[in-house]
C-alpha cells in the first residue's frame, strides 16, 4: 500500500478552508467527475493588493486529492496572485512533506486549479492547453501539451511517472506508446535519451517503502490473488477475467462473458490495474490478451 506522511493524513482527516469561499472573486475548476478527480478553487483577492484574503476547496477525488487541496489553499493564503502562481505542484507535495509518486497527479490538479482561478480574477479565459486532435489518453482526457510541460516541469523520465502526475496511461494503457513518442521528443531536447526499460526512481528525499522487491513466484501469487479477488464482481454480472501472463511490467488478461466486447471494458481493466498496483506495490500495465508485446504462449 501506498505510505502516506502524517502531514498528509493530518490534511485529509483535518482538511483546511474546505468549502466555497462566500462571494469570491476568483474561480477555478478543473478536472471531471467522470475521470475520477475534480477540484473547484473559490477565493477572495483584495483587488487593491491582489493579495489572496481567504481560499476554499470543494474536491472530488481520493484522500490525496483533498489533502493537496487543503495544502494548497493554506499556503496561497496572504499571498499575492503573482506571487500564488509561482507555486509549483512539487511545493504542493513538499508542503505535505512528499506524496506518494502514484498520487502526485493530484498536487498537479491543484495547481491547474489555482491558474484558473487567477485566470478568472483577472477576466482572462483560462486555457488548459487542450488542442483539437492532440488528446493523447482518451481514458482521462489528457493532451500531449499537458504532458510535455508536466514532463519538462518535473524532470520526468518514464512512462510510469507521467502517469503518476497526469494520469495517462492508468486506464486501457493504449497511449502508452504515445506517450513514450512524447518522452523521446522531449528527453531529446534536453540532451537526453529516452530508455523504456528504465524504472521510475523514488521522489528525491522520501524513498518508496515497502521493503524488498517480491520474488518472481511471489509477485505471480499477488497479481493472482488480486485478480481473484476481483472476480466475484465480475461474476455476478456474468463476466470474468482470468490471468493468461505476466511478462514484466506487463500483465495479460482474458476478459470472458459479458465482459468480453464490453462498453465498460477499459474502466473494469483500469480497476484491476488499480488493485494489482496498490496489492504489488509497483507499477504494472494491465492488458487484454492481444494487446503490447512479450505474451508467451501457454505452455
Amino acid at each position: 500500500m501506498w505510505d502516506y506522511s502524517e502531514t498528509v493524513k493530518e490534511h485529509f482527516f483535518n482538511p483546511r478552508n474546505a468549502g466555497a469561499v462566500a462571494d469570491p472573486n476568483a474561480i477555478g475548476e478543473v478536472g471531471s467527475l467522470s475521470c475520477g478527480d475534480a477540484l473547484r478553487l473559490t477565493l477572495k483577492v483584495d483587488p487593491a493588493t491582489d493579495t489572496i484574503l481567504e481560499a476554499g476547496f470543494q474536491t472530488f477525488g481520493c484522500g490525496s486529492a483533498i489533502a493537496s487541496s487543503s495544502a494548497l489553499t493554506e499556503m496561497i493564503k496572504g499571498m499575492t496572485v503573482d506571487a500564488a502562481l509561482e507555486v509549483s505542484n512539487q511545493d504542493i507535495a513538499d508542503f505535505l512533506e512528499g506524496l506518494p509518486p502514484e498520487k502526485m497527479h493530484c498536487s498537479v490538479m491543484g495547481r491547474e486549479a489555482l491558474q484558473a482561478a487567477v485566470a478568472n480574477y483577472r477576466g482572462e479565459v483560462w486555457k488548459d492547453d487542450h488542442e483539437e486532435g492532440a488528446l493523447v489518453c482518451k481514458c482521462f482526457a489528457v493532451d500531449a501539451v499537458m504532458i510535455e510541460d508536466t514532463i519538462r516541469a518535473n524532470g520526468l523520465s518514464t512512462v510510469e511517472e507521467v502517469t503518476n502526475y497526469t494520469k495517462a496511461g492508468g486506464g486501457c494503457s493504449a497511449c502508452h506508446e504515445p506517450i513514450e513518442e512524447i518522452l523521446t521528443k522531449v528527453l531529446a531536447e534536453q540532451g537526453k535519451t529516452f530508455d523504456p526499460t528504465a524504472a521510475a526512481p523514488p521522489p528525491a528525499g522520501k524513498p518508496q517503502s515497502g521493503g524488498a522487491r517480491l520474488g518472481n513466484l511471489a509477485r505471480i501469487r499477488c497479481i493472482e490473488n488480486a485478480i481473484e479477488a476481483i472476480r466475484p464482481n465480475l461474476q455476478r454480472d456474468h463476466g470474468d477475467v482470468e490471468l493468461v501472463d505476466v511478462d514484466g511490467k506487463n500483465v495479460f488478461v482474458n476478459m470472458t462473458g459479458a465482459c468480453s466486447g464490453c462498453q465498460m471494458a477499459s474502466t473494469t481493466l483500469e480497476g484491476i490495474q488499480q488493485r494489482i498496483v496498490e496489492d504489488l506495490g509497483e507499477f504494472v500495465r494491465v492488458l487484454p490478451v492481444g494487446k503490447g508485446q512479450g505474451l508467451r504462449a501457454e505452455g
